[in-house]
């Protein structure tokens, strides 16, 4: 039988129409800062790829493209004007690492604690990193569209809303100041994403590139790229809702789905009884699916997860727990098949 890959969270595979394009920009290349007729038509390419970008996304602020979600995450944390930090404690580790000196607010119920966040906002206006949708559990922190309490929050204290939408297939809420993407999560090339800014005056630029905001020479094959995989991904793709309703309800039965506050649909986090993470692993590699443990960023250590931590996941449950995340490659059939792989190594 053909593996089965149901890690999509960590990386999803490149879509044709990103490979094709990334192929046509690097029969074309040319350094877009370059004055010469072949630079500025490499200029009006990457300028064109960048507006694609923003009408799929529904995006009417600026975009800034980094080389991936981790480095925007440091510009955003490391140069918006304002000099505070206040994180979730369910975010991604490239947030703790590029703001460690960072206040954390608690999550409750799968929600960020809104009476902490408040008590932590009294102390001045600050940059507030809020993840949409969590790597490890599909929790969903806030909503796409519509009004949003703790957003309002923030920006009643004169704060910024920092939003790392690496998770959130191609879709950014528009009342955020700042969100993050990464397009080998679209199923664009790795090495390359993209800073979403609402104002420009919220950053300290530092010359360069991109608006003087980013050094180094874009990469426009990959932008190319990124830019193909957006459009394919707003343009609709949904996990098989049935599919997965039927998977969970079997799981449940046997195992405990992970499932704190609201879910999205592509990424589910469930414990095995009596059968550790790197166990399970293991089997099911050998059996051929491809399912991990944790973030991909983290899942080669043995520490507890700190995200599951702060949702509350006990220690012993979270030893237990895997994550299967699924793409836009996902069809019904590989869905059932894990389902009844699990069931099988859980001896139900």
């Amino acid at each position: 039988m053909p593996r089965i890959y149901l890690d999509h969270a960590a990386t999803t595979p490149m879509r044709p129409e990103a490979k094709a394009a990334m192929a046509a920009a690097l029969e074309r290349w040319a350094n877009p800062s370059s004055p010469h007729a072949e630079g500025r038509a490499a200029r009006a390419a990457l300028e064109d790829a960048r507006a694609r970008i923003k009408a799929a996304l529904g995006w009417r602020g600026e975009l800034i493209f980094t080389s991936g979600a981790s480095e925007a995450l440091g510009i955003a944390l490391n140069r918006a004007k304002l000099k505070r930090r206040i994180v979730s404690a369910v975010e991604h580790d490239a947030v703790f690492r590029a703001a460690p000196d960072a206040a954390v607010v608690p999550v409750r119920a799968g929600e960020v604690d809104r009476g902490a966040l408040v008590a932590l906002l009294a102390g001045g206006p600050a940059v507030v990193a809020i993840q949409h949708t969590n790597s490890e559990t599909g929790t969903a922190l806030l909503p796409f569209a519509g009004s949003n309490e703790v957003v309002d929050d923030v920006h009643a204290a004169g704060g910024i809303v920092l939003m790392d939408c690496a998770q959130s297939l191609g879709r950014v809420p528009p009342q955020v100041d700042l969100a993050v993407l990464s397009a080998h999560k679209l199923g664009g090339p790795p090495g390359i994403g993209a800073l979403l800014v609402r104002d420009l005056g919220l950053l300290d630029p530092v010359g360069g590139h991109e608006f003087g905001y980013r050094q180094g020479t874009e990469n426009l094959p990959a932008i190319l790229g990124f830019a193909a995989a957006v459009e394919v991904m707003s343009a609709g793709w949904r996990v098989d809702a049935e599919a997965m309703a039927e998977v969970k309800n079997a799981l449940w039965r046997v195992g405990e789905v992970i499932a704190p506050g609201v879910q999205c649909a592509h990424i589910l986090a469930v414990a095995m009884p009596g059968t550790s993470a790197a166990a399970q692993l293991i089997r099911f590699d050998a059996m051929g699916f491809a399912v991990s443990a944790g973030s991909a960023c983290s899942s080669g250590t043995l520490k507890r997860s700190r995200a599951l931590a702060a949702f509350g996941v006990d220690e012993d449950t979270a030893a237990r727990t895997i994550r299967v995340s699924f793409g836009w490659t996902t069809t019904k059939q590989e869905i059932e098949a894990f389902r009844d792989a699990w069931l099988e190594v859980a001896g139900a």
